[in-house]
């Protein structure tokens, strides 16, 4: 999976307009749980929800994006389908939540 990452609030925009379903991962480099998710995160999207868009946003270089989407801690997960805000998930997040919080809409729109 190509690994996008996002610098500017437009691209973001541009993104929720353009995509049916997408997650957003706001994340920091200094930030242990945003490691250690981000493969969790990038399998899980690969395996079970192929036609949804994950993008990166890295919160310390890019904080204008960060404060846009009222993100303010690391790991935060946004999750959207047809361009409004389904779901927002942040600091410890659970793969098996994940998948469960995803499954439900993605089976409705897909």
């Amino acid at each position: 999976m190509l690994q996008t990452e996002l610098k500017a609030t437009e691209q973001a925009k541009e993104l929720l307009k353009e995509e049916t379903a997408a997650l957003i991962y706001f994340y920091s480099d200094s930030c242990a749980p945003c490691v250690s998710l981000r493969p969790k995160v990038i399998e899980l999207l690969e395996k079970s929800f192929p036609k949804m868009k994950l993008v990166f946003v890295n919160s310390a270089t890019h904080p204008l994006v960060a404060a846009h989407f009222n993100v303010f801690s690391n790991p935060t997960l946004l999750i959207f389908f047809e361009g409004k805000e389904y779901k927002r998930l942040s600091k410890y997040v659970s793969i098996s939540q994940l998948e469960e919080t995803i499954g439900r809409p993605y089976k409705m729109v897909f």
